[in-house]
């Protein structure tokens, strides 16, 4: 049964290795686990409080075994510079976060403020359009006005991004075996596309049924 269904988005709480519903949809959106073993502590001065880890998220094993899954077909998929990537790999965009992004961590003077997205799969041919750096409008990255400050979720990308990515992605229904606070199905349900996710952790299950059952839905973190 679904944890959440409306106007074209399901959502369904469990594994995405049990619960295998998203494999019916057309173009994979997705933020897995990096394989990098992230983890946060305590940070007075940010706000910022203490996150034991993602689940799964020590290797590539889980990301890699949903491509598998996956097969030859659209997929928008985020990562790490820092861990293996994806094979076989068509293209490589870079999220360029906001300026208070990556400092906590940092040794070389350099922020640690870039993401890699990886675009796998069969693509439709087209004339370039657009940079290889994409952005989000949001302001900040740590604030409790920013997408991971209004979720809870240590790694909610802002909605604008999730956007961008769809809207220039293949048509046909998205799918996110890695919901998290939700953001891929609310861009999806904005941009009226159908969509399926599948959520192992109940509290962000809930928390992306609440985004979705917004009547208005707005870019958190933009404003």
């Amino acid at each position: 049964m679904p944890y959440y269904e409306g106007d074209g988005v399901t959502l369904y709480h469990g594994d995405c290795r049990d619960r295998r519903d998203w494999l019916a949809a057309d173009v994979l959106v997705t933020d897995p686990p990096y394989g990098i073993g992230w983890t946060r502590g305590v940070n007075a001065a940010r706000a910022s409080k203490a996150h034991a880890g993602i689940a799964n998220d020590g290797d590539t094993a889980l990301r890699d075994w949903a491509l598998a899954e996956w097969g030859e077909r659209p997929a928008v998929v985020f990562g790490s510079l820092y861990a293996p990537f994806p094979s076989p790999l068509r293209h490589l965009l870079v999220w360029e976060k906001p300026r208070d992004a990556g400092v906590v961590g940092s040794t070389t003077g350099y922020r640690r403020d870039v993401e890699a997205v990886f675009l796998l799969g069969p693509w439709p041919k087209r004339s370039a359009a657009w940079g290889s750096v994409v952005r989000s409008a949001m302001p900040n990255i740590g604030s409790p006005s920013s997408p991971a400050g209004r979720t809870g979720h240590p790694h909610t990308k802002p909605v604008d991004l999730l956007c961008q990515l769809i809207e220039r992605a293949p048509l046909g229904a998205v799918a996110d075996p890695f919901a998290g606070s939700g953001s891929t199905l609310v861009a999806a349900k904005m941009l009226g596309r159908r969509a399926v996710g599948v959520e192992m952790d109940e509290r962000y299950c809930e928390t992306a049924a609440r985004r979705l059952s917004q009547g208005v839905l707005a870019l958190e973190g933009v404003a």
